[in-house]
């Protein structure tokens, strides 16, 4: 195996080890999502409204595909 080929399996390794964790928090996303972000919708606040407009602020600013 050449050096090139071993750089490549340590990135390929490092790349699905990330790609794992993003689904992971996608999932966890989704599922908090589902959940009103663990917030009653009885008691839904404008302090509620502003950490999901942060939290859709800093999802935005992934690059688009």
């Amino acid at each position: 195996m050449t050096r090139r080929a071993q750089d490549n399996t340590k990135a390929l390794d490092a790349f699905i080890a990330a790609k794992t964790e993003i689904d992971a928090m996608l999932e966890r996303l989704a599922a908090l999502s589902a959940d009103h972000f663990e917030t009653s919708p009885d008691e839904i606040n404008w302090g509620h409204v502003g950490t999901l407009n942060h939290y859709r602020a800093k999802l935005y600013k992934l690059p688009a595909a």
